[in-house]
This record gives structure tokens, sequence and C-alpha cells, in this order.
């Protein structure tokens, strides 16, 4: 079992039906997963299977955080185009994480599209603390979603 970084066919074949929007008329929600998890571009929505459990209260809730201040950037002088949103952050936090996925969620369950697959290359763990996805720089080259 292994996590693999990608973007997920599903997202790729959706982007070119119009299904999504970054930049503020859809809701996209990141998950955290254990190190048992299996997704990579394959996946194709939201699942709990292996997803991380909370072991200190209200830290982390199924369904993973909201994704703040969503943007698109780029236009016909700029290449390339990219997504880019609010780091996320779990407070009081105590758990452990090896990946995450971003999907659509539109605050209901009967759209839970897979965007991407982000794997951390090990697991990562809070005790009592701060858990932050911390997003690269936009504009630096290395977006989580970019079109170039």
């Amino acid at each position: 079992m292994a996590i693999s970084q990608a973007v997920a066919n599903v997202f790729k074949m959706n982007l070119l039906k119009g299904n999504h929007d970054f930049d503020g008329g859809a809701t996209y929600k990141i998950a955290l997963y254990t190190s048992s998890a299996t997704m990579g571009a394959t996946t194709t929505h939201y699942v709990t299977t292996n997803e991380i459990s909370n072991t200190s209260g209200s830290a982390y809730s199924a369904g993973g955080a909201t994704l703040g201040s969503p943007t698109v950037t780029g236009g016909s002088g700029v290449t390339p185009a990219y997504a880019d949103f609010a780091d996320a952050s779990w407070t009081s936090a105590s758990f452990t994480a090896n990946g995450a996925l971003i999907y659509r969620s539109d605050n209901n369950l009967s759209n839970t599209d897979a965007v991407c697959v982000l794997a951390f290359g090990g697991d990562f763990t809070a005790s009592n603390g701060t858990f932050t996805i911390q997003f690269p720089t936009a504009g630096g080259g290395s977006e989580i979603l970019r079109l170039g």
C-alpha cells in the first residue's frame, strides 16, 4: 500500500467538462490519510478508508478541512496558470498523517470528486500541537495545481 502524489485522472476529465471553479465558485477540502492508504492518479473521490483518526478531541474531523482563499492566477499574457489555497492547519492535534487528498466538496457528499493526491514522503506526527499543510509559494513554479 502506498500514497503516490498525482493529479487525479477524474479531475482531468472533469476539468475539460467545465466541472471545476477554483476562483470561489466551488468548495474544496483536504483530508489526511495514514500510511495504510492506497491513493494516486486513479483515486476517484473522497473515502474514509484509512483516513486519519483524531485522538485528542476535536482537532480533526472526518472529511478534513475546507481549503480557504482559493485563487486562480494566469491569463492571456501570463503562463502558466495555477490554483492556490491558504495553508490548512489543525490546532491541538494529536495524529500521524502520511498523505492527503484534495477533493471537491460543495458541502454535500454527492460530489466528492478527487482533485489531487499529496504524498508526504513519510509519516508526520503532531502531539497536541499544530499540524499544517503548507502550500508552495504561488508563482514559484512548484504549485500543486499548475498548467503551463
